[in-house]
């Protein structure tokens, strides 16, 4: 009998049909399972930890050079007042305008460039302000675009330098 079941054991594991044969398989197939988990876990724990320190030691280098390459503060420069008649199609009495620019420089080196050109920029103002009607200064989208058109101008009168903006400092329509 025990000759029978060593025999038995023996076909069984050629087999496997026996209950470790069972358990092997099992095995086999929970295997690749855990696996594949340690492995994700793994590489989500490493890209994790990758990511954490670029984005605790790269944002202090970003912040570094952010702050060394701060923008230079722009330069301002006044032009003369300006005092124009608006266009009056029927009127009883002439409007005029009355307006102080200051045209926003990126850097102090544009001055010299925007100096020697003024007159241009001032005839450029003076032509389109003199068409302007009251009616086209009602409100502050009136006022924006005056500003933006002023803004083209003095770019077209200057390239091809270009400045910021132009800022009023001072806007009366009588």
């Amino acid at each position: 009998m025990a000759g029978k079941k060593s025999d038995a054991k023996d076909a069984d594991a050629e087999t496997g049909d026996g209950a470790e044969g069972e358990g092997g398989k099992s095995l086999q197939k929970k295997l690749p399972l855990k696996l594949i988990i340690i492995a994700a876990t793994a590489f989500l724990m490493l890209g994790g930890g990758g990511t954490g320190a670029y984005l605790f030691f790269g944002a202090k280098k970003t912040a570094q050079a952010a702050a060394s390459a701060a923008p230079k503060p722009p330069v301002f420069l006044d032009l003369p007042d300006t005092l124009v008649n608006l266009a009056n199609a029927g009127a009883d009495r002439a409007q005029y305008l009355k307006v102080k620019i200051v045209l926003e420089l990126p850097d102090q080196t544009m001055v010299q460039q925007v100096q020697p050109v003024l007159p241009r920029v001032m005839d450029a103002f003076q032509t389109y302000l003199r068409e302007l009607r009251p009616t086209d200064l009602d409100g502050s989208a009136g006022l924006y675009r005056l500003k933006e058109e002023l803004t083209r101008r003095v770019n077209a009168s200057i390239a091809p330098s270009r400045v910021n903006a132009v800022l009023f400092k001072e806007i009366v329509v009588q």
